[in-house]
């Protein structure tokens, strides 16, 4: 048995499965799923939607699920869960949508006379394994468009983090999915381990090197996947931006959750005309947040404890290393030595692009700010990083704004905002470079759940092909005179 989450609502324990009894989960879905898959979209729907109902009716059930394992603030907790409902919305309304059979125009000689159609199946049984910070977004929300596609779904969720997954377990169940359908599996990477082997597909979310490590043990069963993976966002503030906005978005999208968040802003280069106005207000921002203990409670505060004591010691060495190489802490800085692990927020300026608070993920309350000559220099700065995952951009010339974000090598950009690409469901998310494979959300993000067929059909044909045997020349050298005809013109 594994303790988990002992934090104030008192000490949760759950199983660490072993590969036997992952193996039963799966099984179990695997036999629920054909019904599920039976009831057609319509079936579907009304058993979502009716999960929708009872999440938005009883929101604090399930914050306090969020609440009991991270210790995050109320309102945090609560934007996770409405995410879920709205996910639980979003695609029951939308996955008929997206899998519908889909005709193919061709204009192609060799196929005018065939019917292409692209069909969406179900694939089986799903393997999620989820991450600790948003055990709702990253977690949950990842089985809901499996669901609707007609699969059965396995959740691995943090070791750190499972009352969410276990609750919404409770959830499907009330809401009418048929027994075993939405299953979770607790335990560590043992658990994951045996996942990976069982499921027909999987969606992983967690960091860049526990990502390698998931594929290359998908690889062995030729098991499909999606990665989620780490990030190191640049948020980049033009001369011309309302700095107003663009500090408190700093503020917010930095210290919110705590930046355990993988689309936290966690580095700023700022147009050096406007940079000591823009830290100014950011300090003064940061100085008004309240940090602590929420208990669950609303408007108590607004920054929370990190997530265990490794990941604290893994953002206080990132603040030391920048002090150490000249950095100066303009607010926070501290670690907070209680039985909950808390690190202020934290300012940085003087900040070098080697410096591991610019080059590496912190994953917490920190945003070193960076003075740039002008915008070609941050956008250089910008993409000077193996990842990919997300990029802000601030500035009054929304047209400016777009050109800059075309230019910036990551998955999802954001103009005069961030984060919204985690809330914009009908477009994919995804990650360049080191930050992952694949995307979730938008239609990729459901029929990367199914297995596609291409159906090619005759609608009329003749009684015996020119292309096929006997071959008496005659074909051949008709080809031979109308292919340079059709496709032998260059353009000049």
């Amino acid at each position: 048995m594994s303790q988990i989450a002992p934090h104030f609502a008192g000490p949760g324990r759950h199983p660490d499965l072993d590969a036997e009894q992952v193996r039963a989960l799966v099984d179990r879905s695997r036999a629920a799923q054909p019904a599920w898959a039976a009831l057609g979209f319509d079936g579907r729907r009304r058993v979502l939607l009716r999960a929708r109902s009872i999440m938005a009716r009883d929101m604090d059930r399930f914050i306090g699920a969020v609440v009991r394992d991270t210790r995050k603030p109320y309102e945090d907790a609560q934007l996770e869960v409405l995410s879920g409902v709205a996910s639980l919305d979003f695609w029951a309304k939308r996955a008929e949508h997206y899998l519908k059979d889909q005709r193919v125009r061709t204009r192609s000689p060799f196929v005018f006379r065939y019917k292409l159609e692209i069909g969406f199946a179900p694939r089986g049984v799903i393997g999620v394994i989820g991450p600790w910070n948003v055990p709702m977004i990253n977690s949950f929300g990842d089985c809901i468009p499996a669901l609707a596609a007609g699969n059965g779904v396995v959740l691995k969720p943090s070791e750190l983090t499972p009352s969410l997954g276990l609750e919404c377990e409770a959830l499907m169940r009330e809401a009418g999915a048929p027994d075993g359908l939405y299953a979770v599996a607790t335990g560590a990477g043992a658990t994951g381990e045996a996942l990976i082997d069982a499921v027909d597909f999987l969606q992983f979310t967690g960091s860049t090197a526990t990502g390698k490590r998931v594929a290359e043990r998908a690889i062995q069963t030729l098991t499909p996947y999606t990665l989620e993976l780490g990030g190191n966002d640049p948020m980049i503030v033009c001369a011309d931006a309302d700095l107003d906005r663009a500090a408190s978005a700093a503020v917010f999208y930095g210290f919110g959750n705590a930046g355990q968040i993988c689309v936290s802003v966690e580095r700023v280069y700022v147009e050096e005309s406007v940079h000591d106005q823009f830290v100014a207000k950011v300090v003064e921002r940061t100085g008004r947040l309240r940090q602590g203990l929420g208990h669950g409670e609303p408007g108590r505060v607004e920054v929370g404890p990190m997530i265990s004591p490794a990941q604290a010691d893994v953002v206080k060495a990132h603040i030391d290393d920048a002090v150490a190489q000249g950095a100066t802490v303009r607010t926070g800085g501290g670690l907070v030595e209680t039985s909950d692990r808390f690190i202020e927020p934290t300012v940085l300026t003087g900040v070098t692009q080697s410096m591991r608070c610019m080059r590496e993920e912190t994953f917490g309350p920190t945003l070193p700010i960076m003075p740039v000559r002008d915008i070609e220099e941050a956008i250089t700065l910008a993409n000077d990083t193996p990842y990919g995952l997300g990029a802000v951009v601030f500035t009054r010339d929304r047209a400016r704004g777009e050109a800059i974000a075309k230019r910036l090598q990551a998955g999802t950009v954001n103009v005069n905002d961030a984060w919204m690409s985690y809330f914009a469901l009908e477009v994919p998310m995804g990650g360049h470079k080191q930050s992952g494979i694949g995307a979730r959300h938008g239609a990729e993000g459901i029929q990367k759940y199914c297995d596609k067929q291409t159906r090619v059909v005759a609608r009329f044909h003749l009684g015996n092909e020119p292309v096929w045997y006997p071959h008496d020349g005659r074909v051949g050298r008709l080809l031979r005179r109308v292919i340079p005809l059709v496709y032998g013109r260059a353009p000049r």
